[in-house]
């Protein structure tokens, strides 16, 4: 790290006036807000010292009285900067999980104490996209910050600036927050991957219906070890990408899926099956299968739906993590 970043982090620490993560809510109170003109506002400033300079010049009393006003209503676009900013309140929102390669999407909620309204409020979280937004008063409005998600684990809410130039532009007021918030980033699935091991499993709970086998009771993905005689082939023909879809059942039974760790081609990192298990997870929940997960010290019991859809996936990305 050169000496410039290292005075940079210095500064980020000793602006956040405390260790970063802070606690919630987040006050931006007077010693929290910076304020410095901006390209604008100097050459405003520049612009003043010259029409100041030829009202001398020339002994112009409307001159002078002119750059006055001018230099007035610099100061208080300074202090109108400032209070657009200043003791606004921060706190935590929510974050879902992503997959890996997506943008985590970190919500912070903004509360204005203050009756006016807080208009063209800039924010963003490290080297993410900027956010316009307004914050009405006696009110809160809630920024969703996107953020890259390039790895699996734990995505901690990088350092959040938040700048406003409101109202003329010639002065920039701006702060930074560091509040507690973490995002769950899944294992990127695989792009290509071998089928789901439907002979790995067994039949024991996997009678999913009771009813008549004559009854049907809808449509999923067709798979592999699927019968031809069930796919629809008619729903298929107006499919847009012309998927297969299978006939389900009333009294169909389903096959109890293991996906294992085991079970993935040989010389493969922990990446490259982590991303494999990733698909088959996906794969098995939109197939409205029952499956169970089997990891290196590790075993999720055989279940279907949202929740155990998530749960494995959350399995996968915490995998020889602490």
């Amino acid at each position: 790290m050169n000496l410039a970043e290292t005075l940079r982090q210095s500064f980020y620490r000793w602006a956040l006036r405390g260790r970063a993560p802070e606690a919630v809510p987040i006050v931006l109170t007077r010693h929290r807000v910076f304020v410095l003109p901006t390209r604008a506002g100097m050459a405003y400033a520049g612009s003043l010292v010259v029409m100041l300079v030829g009202a001398i010049n020339y002994s112009l009393s409307l001159g002078h009285a002119f750059v006055f006003l001018l230099a007035g209503l610099g100061i208080a676009t300074i202090l109108a900067t400032f209070r657009n900013l200043a003791q606004l309140r921060i706190t935590p929102g929510r974050a879902e999980p992503v997959f890996a390669g997506e943008h985590a999407l970190f919500g912070l909620v903004l509360h204005n104490p203050r009756p006016g309204e807080r208009p063209c409020l800039r924010i963003w979280a490290g080297n993410g996209a900027h956010l316009v937004m307004d914050v009405p008063g006696k009110d809160c409005a809630e920024a969703r910050l996107p953020v890259p998600a390039i790895r699996r684990g734990w995505l901690n809410l990088p350092r959040v600036t938040l700048e406003t130039t409101y109202p003329l532009g010639l002065v920039r007021a701006w702060a930074y927050a560091a509040p507690a918030l973490a995002c769950l980033v899944y294992p990127q699935p695989a792009r290509q991957a071998p089928p789901l091991p439907l002979g790995s499993g067994d039949h024991q709970g996997g009678l999913r219906r009771a009813g008549g086998s004559d009854d049907f009771a809808g449509l999923r993905s067709h798979q592999p070890a699927d019968p031809l005689q069930h796919v629809a082939w008619k729903a298929a023909a107006r499919h847009p990408d012309g998927e297969l879809l299978t006939k389900m059942f009333a009294g169909e039974s389903t096959e109890t899926l293991w996906l294992a760790w085991d079970a993935l081609p040989p010389g493969l990192d922990e990446e490259a099956r982590l991303s494999l298990l990733a698909r088959w997870v996906c794969d098995a929940h939109g197939a409205g299968l029952i499956w169970g997960l089997r990891l290196p010290g590790r075993t999720l019991a055989p279940a279907s739906g949202e929740a155990h859809y998530h749960h494995c996936l959350q399995a996968l990305a915490l995998h020889g993590q602490d």
